[in-house]
């Protein structure tokens, strides 16, 4: 069988098994518009330029794969914050468990009850920056997802938000599959954290649109795991205006199969847009990041910080991709990505690129993959530490760079402490 006719047969197996919402409102163009855009491209695989290191057979399957229930045993993120929680159980929006959304102060909606009317603000984000999003790279589960999602949040932002929002995805079905789109806008000026963490379902496949308005800013700050037998695939489109401030960090520890996509496009003058993450895994864990910024306006500065710590067969992929349009003089583009193996059969795969259109600008990228430096391991031990300890200090020392990029001390404190007990936790 020829290998188009195998990812059509993939694709249209894929949307067998999903119903396609039928009070969809003003919704169903974009979703007309997507399901056309998912059948014309096909479901990926691994011959896919871009999924040549992650295999997406799982993600593209009719059915998931079950994924056992998993009791953390400690209290969740960002519990002990002043935040206003919104929660998902396999999917499903859960009111009872929820806070009231009016106390963030701003606009909050739920896509499955907003879309049953004639119009929405939403509109005019819904799916268009997703679909902007699939040039030059097609991303088909992202236009999946705009097909078919059954519920998510439409949070519009015309000020300083009172308090954080955070989404919470409790998962309690062992072969839940769950489709979640997220829109947020923010207007000129205003000024939203959004936090979001937990498994969210044996599957999970989650689109977020973010329209930056000039001089907005947007703080984004998410926990994925512990269970180790989800799988999940993540999409961020961001499109920022003049002066505006859009700010990602993620936090990944296990997962059978995490894939995390961001696509950031900087439209206006003097924007700002800073993209990291920090990955611990162990075993049969492989966790992907694949970024792609687009310079197209003048003075503006991205930022990309991958860090990953990977033992026992684990697997860590980074595709990052700077794109520099003409006339995008002054860009300030910073790409790091590295890995820290703690043992030999552990590996790391990176696709570091640039692409550059104007002349005065000032762009670097660079990927590392290492051990534990020896000598820095010895001075610890030579002053009485043990040799776990010693790694995990080591460890929590490499993953810096990449949690300083939270802005809040609280919650770059909590991704520490975290990060320090999973450590700790698979010490040797």
């Amino acid at each position: 069988m020829a290998a188009p006719q195998v990812r059509q047969d993939v694709t249209e197996g894929r949307l067998s098994a999903l119903a396609f919402p039928q009070a969809a409102g003003w919704t169903l163009p974009a979703r007309q518009g997507a399901l056309a855009r998912v059948r014309a491209m096909g479901l990926p695989g691994r011959r896919d330029e871009y999924w040549r290191f992650t295999d997406p057979a799982t993600l593209t399957a009719a059915e998931p794969q079950a994924a056992r229930l998993f009791e953390p045993g400690e209290s969740a993120p960002f519990s002990t914050m002043d935040r206003v929680q919104l929660v998902f159980v396999d999917g499903v929006f859960d009111a009872g468990a929820s806070d009231d959304p009016a106390l963030a102060g701003v606009e909050i909606s739920r896509l499955a009850e907003a879309q049953d009317q004639d119009i929405h603000w939403a509109r005019d984000i819904y799916g268009v920056l997703e679909a902007h999003g699939q040039t030059p790279v097609e991303r088909p589960l992202a236009a999946l997802n705009t097909a078919f999602a059954t519920d998510g949040v439409l949070i519009r932002v015309t000020g300083q938000a009172s308090k954080p929002v955070n989404l919470v995805y409790l998962h309690c079905s062992e072969t839940s599959d769950a489709i979640l789109h997220h829109v947020i806008r923010l207007e000129q000026g205003a000024d939203l954290t959004l936090l979001e963490n937990g498994p969210a379902a044996a599957r999970f496949n989650k689109v977020m649109e973010v329209d930056v308005a000039d001089g907005a800013a947007f703080h984004h700050v998410r926990t994925q795991g512990r269970d180790h037998d989800r799988r999940a695939v993540t999409h961020v489109f961001a499109r920022l205006g003049e002066s505006s401030t859009f700010k990602s960090f993620t936090m990944t520890a296990n997962g059978i199969l995490t894939r995390n996509e961001c696509i950031i496009e900087l439209t206006g003058d003097n924007a700002v847009a800073h993209v990291a993450g920090a990955a611990v895994g162990d075993g049969t864990f492989h966790h992907d990041d694949t970024v792609f910024v687009t310079h197209d306006a003048e003075n503006c500065e991205s930022r990309q910080v991958f860090k990953k710590v990977l033992r026992n067969g684990a697997t860590g992929v980074f595709q990052g991709k700077i794109l520099v349009q003409p006339g995008a003089q002054k860009t300030d583009g910073y790409q790091i990505s590295q890995s820290l193996l703690l043992d030999e059969d552990s590996q790391f795969l990176a696709k570091p690129e640039l692409e550059i259109y104007a002349d005065d600008v000032a762009c670097s990228h660079g990927s590392t993959s290492g051990a534990i430096d020896e000598e820095a391991l010895f001075y610890l031990r030579s002053r009485g530490v043990p040799k776990g300890e010693a790694t995990n200090l080591l460890v929590l020392s490499f993953l810096a760079e990449a949690i300083e990029e939270i802005e809040r001390e609280e919650i770059r404190e909590e991704i520490l402490d975290r990060l320090a007990a999973w450590l700790e936790r698979h010490r040797s």
